[in-house]
Order: structure tokens, then C-alpha cells, then sequence
């Protein structure tokens, strides 16, 4: 008789706690839930980081006329740079993108009368190694110092009345 209580006991025992680590799971839907209150509701992050990207995109565009000269390619890529000879050590770009922002930021360039460069490895490099609003690295010092300068003569000559 203890033999079989102690069997049905210990029977009991298994099946209980295994019920209780059932019951303690949670269910999809309070996993969702429960991440949605931890990490916010993914939807409105989404929505935010939208606002984020496009608030980003308007400052961008607002940059291009005050860029120096705009490196393209002439399908794909667009990057504009700001420099300054009196207070930048190297040229920063202000404005970059790709496909459609590629031709937004040659519009806004050619409404505003800043050149326009075509040089697809040097708009292709630059698209990929330089961030918005930091200078280009050393190693594009050289190409783009010859497109500065080219522009900035083409300015000079512009400037001078020709008699």
C-alpha cells in the first residue's frame, strides 16, 4: 500500500510540475506583446525613422547650393562638396545619393549654378567611403584638388572681363 502511494506520489509530483512549467510558457501573442512594451511597437519606430531619413534628405538637398562642385556619375551617382580654401582644411561632402537623390542633387546643383563634374570612380569611391557631413579621406585628396581647382579656375575666367 505505501509502495503504491509512493509510485502514485511521485507520479503526481512529475505531472505537476511539468503542468506548472506549461501554464508559466508564454504564448505568442504575450511574446509580442510583452516585446512591443520593452522595445516600443515596431510600426511607429518605422514611422520615426522614416520622418528621421526624409528630415535628413530635405537638410541634404538645402546643402547642394552651397556646394563647390557636384562629382557625378553620370547615371547613378551624385556627391557634393563644400570647400572653403580660408577655413577647411579638406572639402566635406554635403550632399550624396544615389539613382533618383543622384539626379534630385544634379537638379538643385544646375538650378544653382554649381558644377557639375562627371567622374564616375571618383563619384563611386566617394559615395562609399566618405559620410555626410565629414571630410574625404586622404586618399582622394588629389583627384578631387584637381577638380577644385579646375572649377575654381573656370570661375576666375568667368569672373575676368574680357577685353
Amino acid at each position: 500500500m505505501v509502495a503504491a502511494t509512493t509510485a502514485i506520489a511521485l507520479a503526481d509530483l512529475v505531472y505537476q510540475r511539468v503542468r506548472m512549467r506549461r501554464e508559466l510558457r508564454m504564448s505568442r501573442t504575450e511574446i509580442r506583446d510583452e516585446f512591443k512594451e520593452q522595445e516600443g511597437d515596431p510600426t511607429i519606430k518605422a514611422k520615426l525613422r522614416q520622418i528621421r531619413q526624409e528630415r535628413a534628405r530635405r537638410r541634404m538637398m538645402q546643402a547642394v547650393p552651397q556646394a563647390a562642385v557636384v562629382i557625378a556619375n553620370p547615371t547613378h551617382y551624385a556627391v557634393a562638396l563644400r570647400y572653403e580654401r580660408e577655413t577647411m582644411a579638406a572639402p566635406v561632402v554635403v550632399a550624396k545619393g544615389v539613382d533618383r537623390v543622384a539626379l534630385r542633387i544634379r537638379e538643385i546643383a544646375d538650378a544653382h549654378g554649381v558644377p557639375i563634374v562627371e567622374n564616375p570612380p571618383l563619384a563611386r569611391a566617394l559615395h562609399a567611403t566618405v559620410d555626410l557631413d565629414a571630410a574625404i579621406d586622404p586618399e582622394h585628396y588629389q583627384a578631387v584638388a584637381e577638380i577644385i581647382g579646375f572649377v575654381m579656375r573656370r570661375r576666375g575666367a568667368a569672373a575676368r572681363p574680357s577685353s
